[in-house]
């Protein structure tokens, strides 16, 4: 029996090691600072330090991949959290966003944090940091509705 129990340890430990070469793509693309929300919206400065702080390593192309990134599985589950937060919001490249997506965005922000869903919970033990207080996420709330309605009052303005 505890031949039995070495071998299945050797073998799963040989998996854990060979996986290591097995590796997905942890990218961060660049950035054109044209396109990015600082410069197609009025961010103050209170905001952006905010948005740095809780939402960037998944909802831009500023991720600061932590040292546990580098091992597998850890690293495949990371990369597709972040993909999958780059694809459903992109701080970088807000400026590909047409108005009623931008809208939509602005929207979905004040939301998930009125439902205080983001920064996700599973995210915060490792990164205490990104914990918003919930003045701070007063302040995010009241940033995103705010710029919702300027964009939506300056569209109103461009109609004929």
């Amino acid at each position: 029996m505890k031949k039995w129990l070495k071998i299945i340890a050797y073998v799963i430990l040989a998996l854990f090691v060979i996986a290591q070469f097995f590796r997905p793509e942890r990218s961060n693309p660049p950035v054109d600072a044209s396109r990015t929300i600082q410069a197609q919206l009025q961010v103050p400065s209170n905001v952006d330090a905010l948005l740095q702080r809780a939402c960037q390593d998944c909802h831009t192309h500023n991720t600061n991949w932590p040292w546990y990134s580098n091992f597998t599985p850890v690293s495949w589950f990371l990369a597709e959290h972040v993909n999958d937060g780059r694809r459903h919001l992109n701080f970088s490249e807000w400026g590909s966003y047409d108005a009623k997506r931008a809208d939509h965005k602005l929207e979905e922000i004040a939301e998930v944090l009125e439902q205080r869903a983001m920064p996700l919970p599973s995210y915060l033990p490792l990164h205490a940091h990104a914990r918003l207080s919930e003045e701070d996420n007063r302040v995010l709330i009241a940033w995103a509705k705010g710029e919702r309605a300027r964009l939506n009052s300056n569209a109103q303005k461009m109609v004929p």
